[in-house]
């Protein structure tokens, strides 16, 4: 199943991926018109700036998700096999368990109400939104053992610059 990993040495805090997430969100599906919709479309992904570096937060779905775990009402579920972790909006009630619990920060709320936000990983579509966005590629969404591969290759490649420049 793939994942949404982060390029850490590559993002440059452009918000391409949070106006993504937003515009795929809203009702009109398009950045002119889901600036003029009521609520405003909310993102499901943050940009923080973390000693001197930009980083996108945006949810791991994690193995054995917090967030689900204490959600006494059912609101937040887990898919066993998929471990995607989406949220029903008419059974939350606005309790922040989930965002209290998240390792990441990422669960936001709706601008209309108490009910918890999270990335849903874009079911619609075959690559989530932030990361067809993405201009530096920063976001990648692939198997973790193909991510693995392109850290290491990367990793090689300026291990094999710094050596030809000793040489």
């Amino acid at each position: 199943m793939p994942e949404i990993f982060v390029r850490l040495d590559r993002c440059v805090g452009c918000r391409s991926c949070e106006m993504a997430c937003a515009t795929e969100h809203s009702a009109g599906k398009s950045l002119i018109s889901a600036a003029s919709e009521h609520p405003r479309p909310r993102k499901r992904l943050y940009v923080e700036m973390a000693e001197g570096t930009k980083l996108p937060m945006v949810c791991r779905h994690c193995e054995d998700a917090p967030c689900a775990s204490v959600c006494r009402t059912g609101a937040m579920t887990q898919d066993p096999e998929t471990h995607i972790v989406t949220r029903d909006a008419e059974k939350c009630i606005g309790c922040w368990m989930c965002a209290m619990v998240c390792p990441y920060g990422v669960v936001g709320r709706t601008a209309e109400g108490r009910v918890a936000l999270k990335c849903d990983r874009c079911p619609d579509l075959d690559v989530p939104a932030c990361v067809a966005a993405c201009p530096t590629h920063t976001l990648v969404f692939m198997e973790a053992e193909d991510f693995s591969e392109l850290l290491r290759v990367d990793a090689a490649a300026r291990l094999a610059r710094g050596y030809r420049s000793r040489a």
